[in-house]
């Protein structure tokens, strides 16, 4: 969890995205594989296992406004025990869990309904999320929250243009997600 290449989870993660508002479920799945593991390094056989439960977690998210959230939290409590299980970690995987999702609502909340203070929600839902399962002071991931939350921002532009595999804004938001990651890297060895 603590040795990532910000470059490759950040692309990964924008083809990720991608791919979810695409709504084409086997490459998510592939890219999930990816992703998974380049971000926490698991075994191949859990790292399939955890993009695997990540793909079904998402698919039970996914329907708007019609989507499952205890699912898609039971299968990311499976997610993070078999991280937990991997990591030396201090989190409780239904707490990571719970902040997870959270952060999924607090992004469809911002996506749908750009409420007042929902952007500012969803940089705090992310901050809670990194603080507690890297056992991070708040303060110190709360740059790579506000890059997260500005790159769903740029994402969630370039699904109200039309969703155009050329546009630009991947481009803008893959450099964010980057950046985003970068700070986490560096705030969690801090």
């Amino acid at each position: 969890m603590r040795s990532f290449d910000p470059r490759t989870v950040g692309a990964l993660e924008c083809r990720a995205w991608e791919i979810y508002y695409r709504r084409r479920w086997l490459a998510f799945l592939i890219v999930s594989v990816g992703l998974v593991r380049a971000a926490f390094r698991m075994s191949w056989p859990r790292t399939v296992l955890g993009a695997w439960l990540v793909l079904r977690a998402n698919r039970k998210w996914a329907p708007f406004p019609d989507n499952d959230p205890d699912a898609a939290r039971s299968l990311m409590t499976r997610f993070y025990r078999l991280l937990k299980a991997t990591e030396p970690a201090a989190f409780d995987p239904a707490r990571a869990a719970e902040l997870e999702v959270e952060w999924w609502r607090a992004h469809r909340e911002n996506q749908h309904d750009r409420g007042a203070g929902s952007a500012e929600e969803l940089a705090a839902a992310l901050c809670d999320l990194y603080s507690y399962t890297y056992s991070a002071d708040p303060d110190d991931v709360r740059q790579a929250a506000a890059l997260r939350a500005q790159a769903m921002d740029v994402s969630d532009r370039w699904v109200a243009d039309g969703c155009h595999p050329e546009s630009e804004l991947l481009d803008e938001e893959r450099a964010v997600l980057v950046r985003s990651y970068a700070a986490l890297l560096a705030a969690v060895h801090r």
